[in-house]
């Protein structure tokens, strides 16, 4: 009797554990955050990562955001305009307040190196609810 006890509970350790190792399926880690020379304009460098079929989801920027897929297929979504898919070494520019959303296309994790001139102080994406 104790052995199928141990065994379940053992099962159940190990989902548990597979589950809270999933990584988060869109992160941004900011690498620098710097002053520029415009009075009330910040520059902010970070690699954003986004899991494979997970979505950022609607948002927008204060500001510019320059992008270069480092690795991965990703879907760039822009009001306004046509979805357009980019590969590894590919670049974009989102334009200040535009609403938009990036999807990962492939397989594995695709990450992205963002530089974004924004206006300081405000939060750097605000999430954008309904369509």
């Amino acid at each position: 009797m104790k052995a199928p006890v141990l065994a379940v509970t053992l099962a159940l350790t190990l989902l548990v554990a597979a589950v809270i190792a999933q990584p988060a399926p869109f992160k941004r880690t900011v690498l620098q955050q710097v002053d520029l020379s415009v009075p009330g304009r910040e520059a902010v460098t970070a690699i954003a990562e986004i899991q494979p079929a997970a979505a950022v989801g609607r948002h927008t920027h204060p500001g510019e955001e320059i992008g270069y897929v480092i690795e991965g297929t990703v879907l760039v979504e822009r009001e306004g305009q046509a979805a357009v898919t980019l590969n590894a070494g590919q670049t974009f520019l989102i334009p200040s307040g535009t609403i938009h959303n990036a999807t990962n296309k492939g397989s594995g994790a695709t990450k992205i190196l963002a530089t974004y001139i924004v206006e300081k102080g405000k939060p750097l994406a605000t999430p954008v609810t309904g369509k």
